[in-house]
């Protein structure tokens, strides 16, 4: 009931304001209805419609409800289907539609009531408890042309579209109303038409409120409050996190430590020449002659010729007889070597040690004399800046094979005969 009240009182007071905007038609239709009443009954029906008539001719006011219209003399004004929510919040934007059908050469700009910011419809508008948005925000009124209708295509119908922010003066439900707003075209000579909405009532809500009337109620029950450790949640995240990172790094670690490394290469093996002449130069120095131990001399002389000549030329020295040793050396063509000195060498030791026969002083020192050459003979030459086994290169850079320092003197006739 009192929103029904109120809804009447908003619409007597919109008639009110309108029957108040049109003190210039009241004159016109005066005469008209005088002469209705002093007219016959037969005539009434003619001076009723001659009065409808005359109304329906009449000029269109010149402002509705504070808004002032303006229309160049001779131009029809323009349609206008407005529509505004009947509901809305305060604090919120309510979007006030409007749908123009106007002429092709006509254009409808956003921003009418710009226009007239001082005029009586703005001041209206404040006072309603209505707030126009920055138009250079987010909440501009928007423009949407539709398309001309093939059966009137000189007509086009444009959509307004005008966010308007409600705010009502005290808190609580409030039914408002909106008074005309004014919208403005713009035609092709640069004229300005100026076209006012009707009025619209919405009542208004607070966003609060979701119940209406609402009533104290008492607190509701304590719950338990539970404190979030933030730092320990932090800290046990970090720690984490870190402990993670130093296995993995401990890992990486252990890994490098423990991989398998290659072999370190054993040292390279001495020239055999240079441990023959060692072993002779023992046999010389170890003091066997003194004690007459002869046998023990031959053999450690014999057997360090045969493994300086086996590791020389490659086949076992040791292991092989005086036939097998000849043999090898045929085969290796040693220019160096004079084989007949060797097998006279190997003969003469083989005596002592097979055949049990007792050399001489002179002997003993003979055959290490001959020991010696044989390896001095065959053992490669080295010059400053060479090293190596193979062929002595000459001054001209080919290979050349070393010369004997002196010739190897020859066998005793009978190394058997002891002296």
């Amino acid at each position: 009931m009192r929103r029904r009240g109120a809804l009447l009182a908003v619409a007597m007071l919109v008639a009110g304001s309108t029957a108040a905007a049109r003190p210039p038609a009241a004159p016109r239709a005066a005469p008209l209805a005088s002469a209705a009443a002093s007219a016959p009954p037969a005539a009434a029906a003619p001076a009723a419609s001659s009065a409808a008539s005359a109304a329906t001719t009449a000029p269109l006011p010149d402002s509705v409800g504070g808004c002032v219209e303006s229309f160049p003399e001779g131009v029809k004004r323009p349609t206008l289907v407005d529509q505004f929510p009947a509901h809305g919040k305060s604090g919120y934007e309510a979007v006030l539609g409007v749908v123009v059908e106007h002429g092709k050469g006509e254009t409808v700009l956003p921003h009418g009531l710009e226009l007239q910011s001082e005029s009586d419809a703005a001041k209206q508008l404040r006072t309603a408890g209505f707030v126009i948005p920055d138009q250079t925000g987010g909440s501009a009124a928007r423009l949407k042309t539709s398309p001309p209708d093939p059966a009137h295509p000189d007509l086009v119908k444009t959509t307004l579209e005008f966010p308007l922010l409600v705010l009502p003066p005290k808190p609580g439900r409030h039914t408002l109303v909106l008074p005309p707003f004014p919208v403005a075209l713009a035609r092709a000579n640069g004229e300005i038409e100026t076209a006012c909405t009707r009025p619209h009532v919405i009542v208004i809500e607070d966003p609060t409120a979701s119940t209406p009337d609402a009533r104290p109620r008492p607190n509701p029950p304590a719950r338990p409050q539970r404190e979030e450790w933030t730092a320990l949640r932090k800290g046990l995240t970090y720690g984490s996190v870190g402990l993670a990172a130093g296995l993995l790094l401990a890992y990486l670690i252990y890994r490098w430590v423990t991989r398998p490394r290659p072999a370190v290469p054993p040292p390279p093996p001495r020239p055999p020449w240079e441990i023959a002449l060692e072993k002779l130069d023992e046999v010389r120095h170890a003091g066997l002659l003194d004690v007459a131990r002869f046998q023990e001399y031959f053999d450690r002389v014999n057997d360090a010729v045969r493994a300086y000549l086996g590791a020389r030329y490659g086949f076992d020295g040791l292991e092989s007889t005086t036939d097998e040793i000849l043999h090898a050396l045929r085969r290796a063509s040693i220019e160096d070597l004079a084989l007949p000195f060797v097998l006279g060498f190997c003969e003469e030791c083989d005596l002592v040690k097979f055949a049990n026969v007792t050399p001489s002083l002179d002997s003993c020192g003979r055959v290490l004399d001959a020991a010696e050459r044989i390896v001095r003979t065959t053992m490669p030459r080295q010059r400053p800046g060479y090293s190596g086994d193979g062929p002595i290169p000459s001054a001209s850079g080919g290979p050349r094979t070393a010369q004997p320092a002196e010739a190897a003197p020859a066998p005793p006739a009978d190394p058997r005969q002891r002296p």
